[in-house]
């Protein structure tokens, strides 16, 4: 381990507070621009660095650790998600991979109701008319949403974030379903009243909304595929607030336009930051601009995970939040 200060690449432009910190305690390089940075900026960068800290937009694969330098031991990433790092080629390397979990939970799970509430009471679509000028008054039948107290909401994913959404969807009077690898412990069941479902077929067929809360991997890429979303009622809405490449886009698309679905809100896409055209513009459905963790309080906490996994690492243990690949 190097007695000097490590040279640390930051790839994006972190919080002020979170740069300052690590300027203090490491030989730290930092992206002012904040525009991502190119492959060949990428290469330059694991070649000469000791810790590279990456961001989501960021493609860590295993080609470019191939160009990495012996200095390279680290890839501290500014995110929970490591599905744009190769963890299994990095490991092979002897480069630790660091994440910065459990600090968006709330933020996440605040999200994915603010999409459930705004897709079921068409939020967005009232706001636009009053903005065009267009609302002449209150009629009885215009503008009529669902409400979502009483309803069942079926989670895919009961990690961290659909536990938290699970919280809240119980206070709004909602009926929690899930989906998982795994029950629950019965403590959390009974807390929340959970009914578990070890099909997930069986469990789209009956469900008002679905949220989607796993995280990205080769068993996970279109798991809500084009067979799957036939299965929704035509009442159901569906929300993603986990990564883009677990619902079948296109088909998502075709079936809101069609009307098999009643409506969507994604805050994650597919290719992104390109946004499948066929998306754009339908009424019944809500896209964000991946605003999941976009908190103050949110992204600072991340950094500091950062900041904390570098250091330890630096004095000679094991960082915190390291990730392995029989992890994931």
């Amino acid at each position: 381990m190097p007695t000097r200060k490590p040279k640390v690449v930051v790839t994006r432009k972190l919080p002020d507070s979170v740069e300052t910190r690590m300027r203090e305690l490491f030989d730290t390089e930092l992206n002012l621009t904040d525009e991502p940075l190119s492959r060949e900026a990428l290469i330059d960068a694991v070649g000469r660095a000791d810790v590279l800290a990456p961001t989501i937009t960021d493609r860590i694969d295993a080609a470019l650790l191939e160009k990495a330098g012996e200095r390279l031991k680290l890839i501290a990433n500014f995110g929970a998600g490591v599905d744009h790092i190769d963890v299994a080629a990095a490991n092979a390397r002897g480069i630790t991979v660091t994440n910065t979990p459990g600090v968006l939970t709330e933020d996440t799970a605040d999200l994915t109701m603010a999409l459930m509430m705004t897709v079921s009471r068409r939020i967005v679509e009232g706001a636009n008319v009053v903005q065009a000028g267009g609302f002449k008054g209150w009629t009885p039948t215009w503008m009529m949403g669902r409400r979502v107290n009483g309803k069942r909401l079926g989670i895919i994913g009961m990690g961290r974030i659909g536990t938290a959404v699970a919280r809240r969807a119980k206070a709004f009077g909602m009926q929690v379903h899930y989906h998982n690898r795994k029950p629950v412990s019965p403590r959390i069941a009974e807390e929340l009243q959970a009914t578990y479902w070890e099909s997930l077929d069986q469990m789209l067929a009956r469900m008002d909304i679905i949220t989607v809360h796993s995280p990205h991997t080769p068993a996970t890429y279109h798991l809500l595929s084009a067979r799957r979303l036939k299965l929704l009622q035509p009442h159901a809405i569906v929300i993603n607030t986990a990564r883009g490449e677990i619902i079948d886009e296109d088909s998502l698309a075709d079936m809101l336009k069609s009307g098999a679905i009643a409506g969507a809100g994604l805050d994650v896409f597919e290719h992104e930051p390109t946004v499948n055209p066929k998306l754009i513009g339908m009424p019944n459905i809500v896209l964000l601009p991946h605003l999941g963790s976009a908190t103050v309080e949110a992204r600072v906490e991340m950094g500091e995970k950062v900041v904390i996994n570098i250091k330890t690492w630096m004095d000679g243990h094991r960082p915190p939040d390291r990730v392995l690949p029989q992890m994931l």
